[in-house]
């Protein structure tokens, strides 16, 4: 089998630069993925009840890029949404991130900027340069609202302390004196119109020269391929067969429950309208709970339907059989990672680019933006080249 780029992952980073090869430079493109479906992560599907779901966990995508967004808009009109959520602590709802809303639930009565301001300044902690993330948490806010909200979602969420881990954890985090719900921060908000498995699907059928192979382990495939270029964008520990070691990662696990409008009449008041089971699209559990938040994307996806769905999300250890969803950012982990990172800099002939390939905690516009950085940066070189098939030695 010949083609010109072998790509191993279907996810975002992989069909971007399967588009922009085939496209731009009329290249052949094979992409693997061992899932029965592309899009990675960000795949979405409907359910039994009729729901549109995200199948591994909600994907809020933003982008503070008008050239990430401008390229994804060639393959699908948008859905602009507020991603709102709520945090559930000491038997009620809670604004969050934190706000003015949040600190009048706080003391009980309405409040303004300028008494909320006094009263983070009186609790918080001076640290000038925060070294992890229970430190950025108290720096801003103090103690006891890092207490209710935030050490223990990140207990469960990492199995390690706050403080244990890199700042940029809990620092993703906005804290506001205003009466902003946002979730999220950057300018541009909104959900794929038709539901990322349509974007996906719309990128690979305006791209003639890419070919996909689902259910497709790379390594078995190895031997019977010739190609020019590999992009991989699994995990990099695993291309160089965890020779230092293996990199620690997080897993999840999910659990969906689905509801009919008899049934949803009854959740009306705590969800504030018809048809939902929850007041808002995500809600947080840091504390009492096992599972870290439930998710209802149907209050993001606005579709028209009568039941709705929501999914619970636990945290997992990362092992056989499990999917690695996030980088564990600690000092010790990025020390492994540079050593992995040196050996992929030295390989040849192959882009690591991705989440799990650069083992950092990446949004799917930063990928995107990645990816396009990428084909960039080989596109001269693979110009160059001479089109002929090469045997390509990883190890």
């Amino acid at each position: 089998m010949n083609t010109d780029v072998l790509i191993v992952g279907a996810g975002f980073a992989g069909l971007v630069m399967a588009e922009r090869l085939s496209n731009v430079m009329g290249l052949r493109c094979l992409v693997l993925d061992k899932r029965a479906h592309v899009g990675g992560n960000a795949h979405d599907a409907y359910n039994e009840a009729g729901v549109l779901t995200h199948v591994y966990g909600p994907h809020y995508f933003r982008s503070n890029s008008s050239k990430v967004v401008d390229y994804l808009s060639q393959f699908t009109a948008w859905l602009p949404t507020s991603y709102e959520i709520r945090s559930f602590a000491e038997g009620r709802y809670w604004h969050f991130p934190i706000n003015l809303n949040t600190f009048e639930e706080l003391i009980g009565r309405p409040s303004d900027e300028e008494e909320f301001k006094a009263y983070l300044e009186h609790k918080r902690v001076p640290i000038s340069k925060p070294q992890n993330s229970e430190e950025v948490i108290v720096s801003q806010v103090g103690w006891e609202l890092y207490e209710k909200f935030f050490k223990g979602y990140t207990l469960k969420q990492w199995k390690k302390h706050p403080r244990e881990l890199d700042a940029s954890v809990c620092g993703r985090i906005p804290i506001r004196t205003n009466r902003d719900n946002r979730y999220l921060q950057e300018t541009f908000q909104a959900l794929p119109a038709a539901g990322y498995h349509r974007l996906f699907q719309n990128m690979i059928e305006a791209s003639p020269g890419v070919q996909i192979m689902l259910r497709t382990d790379y390594r078995e495939l190895l031997p019977h391929v010739k190609f020019r270029h590999m992009v991989y964008t699994g995990p990099v520990d695993e291309f160089f067969d965890c020779r230092f070691g293996a990199l620690p990662y997080r897993s999840l696990r999910f659990e969906t429950q689905s509801f009919e409008a008899d049934t949803l009449a009854s959740r009306a008041a705590i969800a504030g309208k018809q048809g939902f089971w929850q007041p808002a699209m995500q809600v947080n559990y840091p504390n009492e709970h096992d599972f870290t938040r439930i998710v209802e994307i149907k209050h993001a996806t606005r579709q028209r339907c009568e039941n709705t769905s929501i999914v619970y999300e636990y945290p997992d250890d990362y092992g056989p059989g499990k999917e690695p969803y996030y980088p564990v950012p600690t000092a010790e982990n990025s020390r492994l990672y540079a050593q992995y990172a040196e050996l992929a800099a030295a390989t040849a002939g192959v882009s690591f680019i991705g989440r799990l390939a650069t083992y950092r905690y990446y949004n799917m516009d930063q990928v995107v933006g990645m990816a396009l950085h990428e084909f960039e940066k080989i596109e001269p070189a693979l110009s160059a080249t001479q089109p002929r098939a090469l045997y390509h030695a990883t190890r």
